[in-house]
């Protein structure tokens, strides 16, 4: 292999992937730069305000104070970078297929600013055959060769937004090139920012890699949301069952019921093995029951909040129900793909009047409107609704204050280990 002489890198999205990936390049001593369609997200990374939790201000303003990155919404900052990283959203359509659209525009800004030698990586999520179907062919629309002028690999984003104990530093990174000089390019490139790079034979290989992390997490949470249904009808605890089971030293995993699953990956990547599956002739009938499942999460949480409000002789109809927690996981201001936002409109389709607190997530759009936060979390405030429903389990919210002033509390995260009247718990059968 020629001697790569990588010294700087362009990143395509200054998101949750994008931006930690620009401050681990910009501290292993590459220049970087960074490009982003969002005029107002280029501001506020270029004045230190970063967008992303996982990202400080004080972190984004070191690194624009050394001189190390520079962000702008001008594709002619991508002008002789030796490497361009694609991290751009790759969402589904209404209809449950991919939305490839940001992949292929951002190949085609890189393409009017490719040159020979130039190490291209693409780290969206997609499809299997995505990088060599897709980028692959828009890439060389301008005349250069992948392979030969110019290289093409693929590397998952394995990013776990809020996640204190694993992120890019400690989390080995999977690399597959179109070709051998490509695999070695991308290689070489990130072993400079992770500790571990692991090759495999091809991009379709590191595609799928990706796509198998987050089904199998799907599969075995649906796997776990139907068994806390099981509990719930046979007078069992789920999170008696899981404790007890996760004792087993080998040949268990222990995994969570919940109100649904949110993020980037979990409730979309799935859909991209679907689509392909189809196209190649195979129906993946498992990972739909498993999408099938985690879909009437939210009819469940309504179940189980009218069966509690029933107990004390209630309608959910006209009842006052505060949700705590809309972010899609504990400790973060997160709302993509939030079961929160699914729960909300469920319940109010019953003509439940519902609220939230939420201290990360100030306020949401929701349906057309605006929701807002409570501004605080005291006894009046539990006492005053009909009831509580702990959809994410913040741990600056103190669960003793709810339990002890709420009239009923309806817990999906299965924070209240102890018995109380008052609570019921997602998947504990053993109360009613």
């Amino acid at each position: 292999m020629t001697d790569m002489r990588i010294e700087n890198v362009g990143i395509v999205g200054l998101g949750y992937v994008g931006l930690p990936l620009v401050l681990a390049f910009a501290a292993s001593g590459l220049h970087t730069v960074g490009y982003d369609t969002s005029v107002e997200r280029v501001h506020a990374i270029s004045q230190g305000r970063s967008p992303i939790g996982d990202v400080t201000d004080a972190a984004l303003t070191d690194a624009l104070t050394a001189g190390s990155f520079l962000a702008s919404c001008d594709s002619a900052i991508l002008d002789g970078v030796d490497a361009a990283i694609i991290c751009v959203p790759t969402p589904v359509t209404a209809a449950r297929s991919p939305d490839i659209s940001f992949i292929e525009e951002a190949c085609n800004t890189i393409a009017h600013h490719l040159h020979r030698g130039e190490l291209v990586v693409l780290e969206s999520t997609s499809f299997p055959g995505t990088t060599e179907e897709v980028a692959l062919p828009i890439l060389e629309s301008k005349g250069l060769k992948a392979g030969r002028d110019f290289w093409l690999a693929f590397s998952p984003e394995r990013t776990d937004p809020g996640n204190k104990t694993y992120g890019l530093h400690n989390t080995p990174k999977i690399v597959g090139g179109i070709d051998k000089e490509s695999t070695s390019r991308a290689a070489e490139l990130y072993g400079s920012i992770v500790p571990e790079v692991v090759k495999v034979s091809s991009t379709q290989a590191a595609e799928m890699a990706k796509l198998l992390e987050n089904t199998f997490r799907l599969v075995n949470v649906s796997l776990v949301n139907e068994l806390a249904m099981f509990c719930e009808r046979t007078g069992l605890d789920i999170w008696e069952v899981i404790g007890a089971a996760k004792t087993k030293p080998y040949g268990f995993m222990a995994f969570y019921p919940g109100p649904g699953i949110g993020g980037h990956c979990i409730p979309v990547d799935p859909f991209y093995l679907l689509w392909k599956a189809k196209l190649s002739g195979l129906d993946l009938t498992f990972v739909e029951a498993a999408e099938r499942t985690l879909d009437g999460a939210a009819a469940h949480l309504v179940e189980l909040v009218m069966r509690a409000l029933n107990s004390r002789s209630q309608s959910l109809k006209g009842a006052k129900v505060l949700l705590l927690g809309v972010a899609y996981k504990k400790n973060i201001g997160d709302l993509r793909e939030s079961p929160a936002i699914k729960a909300i409109l469920e319940l109010e389709k019953w003509g439940a009047e519902v609220t939230y607190y939420d201290a990360h997530v100030p306020s949401c759009d929701i349906d057309g409107r605006t929701l807002v936060s409570l501004p605080k979390l005291d006894g009046s405030e539990l006492s005053a609704v009909d009831c509580v429903v702990v959809m994410t389990d913040h741990t600056d919210v103190n669960y003793d204050t709810v339990v002890q002033n709420a009239r009923l509390v309806v817990d999906t995260r299965g924070i209240c280990s102890t018995p109380h009247d008052n609570v019921w718990r997602l998947g504990d059968g053993t109360h009613r």
